[in-house]
């Protein structure tokens, strides 16, 4: 299974990330609360995925993606969001996330797409 990198700045919503994904077997390797957090983890971890929140403080979550994925061109990288963000979400699939899930997290859908996601990096 994957070695996950999760990206939240609200604690509550990286714990239920872990709860939702390590029963499926996925390892949490880091947790970042911020974007720049969240590529220093990234370049010392190197997981196979991050679940990236799109709003956090220091950077954000979009400007984390850019700056991951020019010097990890392959890495696997899933927004979270909140209902109503959609332009943002918009914004960091066209930086290069592979999908995104929504908040509140529904566990079938984020495995679902942890999943998809996976089996297309591969």
């Amino acid at each position: 299974m994957a070695r996950v990198l999760i990206a939240d700045d609200a604690s509550f919503m990286r714990q239920m990330i872990r709860e939702i994904i390590e029963p499926e077997g996925h390892e949490v390797v880091g947790e970042a609360t911020n974007g720049i957090e969240a590529v220093d983890l990234f370049n010392e971890l190197s997981p196979d995925l991050v679940t990236m929140d799109i709003v956090m403080p220091k950077r954000s979550g979009i400007d984390a993606v850019k700056t991951i994925l020019a010097e990890h061109p392959t890495a696997c990288v899933v927004m979270c969001s909140a209902l109503g963000q959609e332009t943002l979400v918009m914004e960091a699939l066209q930086a290069g996330a592979r999908d995104f899930i929504v908040k509140p997290f529904k566990p079938d859908s984020v495995i679902a797409t942890i999943a998809k996601v996976l089996e297309k990096g591969e």
